[in-house]
């Protein structure tokens, strides 16, 4: 492998470790890459030269203040519409060089920052209100979501499509972690009957309140 398509690969996998799991050390990017935190900070301070990334500094009680590393807006133009198929290859690579664990790492770590982002926007509703608002930020994500309530006191969310499609059929991760999320935003047992990435016309899930068996 050429050194330019080496540096290459390494600041793309930078950017989706960032874009994925959100603010980063250069500790932390090190560790999840595998090589030296000189290496990772020669592309870092590359990608703040461009505009690309931001450091926020982060002081501590004890110890020294923590250089905190994440994307900037303009980064969003490096990821174009065939965006799954950039992301399959780097998965892929990470997958080779760190193994399977590390990739489902990545998955969680997305998971955590999605339930952090919209869980203060499910206080103080109930179901059909945490239902309504979770289709609502399905749909500004491109997933055409529609909602039903059923005659038990159960409901139906239906999503039409999927962005990460291409992901998800060769990473379940994906699919598992979405789920997962869906529990947890909703309070409420959440069950997948029907997946996109397994054939299905569309992802069907039954949520169910807590207290219906």
């Amino acid at each position: 492998m050429k050194r330019g398509q080496e540096n290459g690969s390494t600041r793309h996998i930078i950017m989706t470790l960032l874009k994925m799991r959100g603010p980063l050390t250069i500790g932390a990017l090190a560790e999840e890459l595998g090589i030296t935190e000189m290496g990772v900070r020669r592309h870092v301070l590359q990608l703040e030269r461009e505009g690309l990334a931001r450091n926020k500094i982060v002081r501590q009680a004890m110890g020294r203040p923590m250089h905190m590393y994440s994307l900037t807006e303009r980064a969003e133009d490096y990821f174009p519409k065939n965006y799954h198929n950039l992301t399959l290859e780097l998965l892929r690579e990470l997958e080779h060089t760190s193994g399977t664990e590390a990739v489902n790492v990545l998955f969680e770590g997305r998971r955590r920052r999605l339930l952090a982002q919209y869980s203060p926007m499910m206080e103080r509703r109930d179901l059909e209100e945490r239902v309504a608002e979770l289709s609502a930020i399905q749909n500004s994500g491109g997933y055409m979501a529609e909602w039903d309530r059923e005659e038990d006191g159960s409901f139906v969310l239906r999503e039409y499509n999927c962005p990460i499609r291409q992901v998800a059929i060769q990473y379940r991760k994906a699919c598992e972690c979405e789920n997962n999320l869906f529990e947890e935003l909703l309070n409420a047992r959440v069950s997948r009957s029907d997946c996109m990435a397994e054939g299905g016309q569309c992802c069907r899930y039954s949520i169910k309140p807590m207290h219906l068996s």
